[in-house]
């Protein structure tokens, strides 16, 4: 990957994750942004994120990132200078959930409530 690549791919995490926390109505979770992997040339960027909280919640979470992915795009394209916007496609992960069962695991098991 070349520096310019990888500038352009933090400025997108970035740039997305403020764009989902201040723009985007209607989250309930938790929602982080994982990694983006972007094209050689800049012009398609795979968002993955994962959201924090109950299974009601990530799923609508999940269906309002997806109704909005042309407005998060929009909005790249306002706050990022490139010849072409990336088109964008989010990639929903549940990392963030698993770590989560695990942290709670461990706590269980250092209370002794698990052997």
């Amino acid at each position: 990957m070349s520096l310019r690549n990888e500038r352009v791919r933090k400025e997108l995490m970035r740039d997305i994750s403020e764009i989902l926390h201040r723009e985007i109505r209607g989250l309930e979770g938790v929602v982080s942004i994982l990694d983006v992997e972007v094209s050689h040339d800049n012009s398609f960027a795979k968002v993955i994120y994962s959201v924090l909280g109950s299974p009601e919640q990530i799923e609508k979470d999940k269906e309002v990132i997806e109704k909005n992915t042309g407005r998060v795009r929009y909005e790249v394209g306002k706050r990022i200078r490139l010849r072409v916007t990336p088109e964008i496609k989010f990639v929903y992960s549940d990392g963030l959930e698993q770590g989560s069962r695990v942290l709670d695991l461990i706590d269980k098991i250092s209370r002794g409530e698990i052997k």
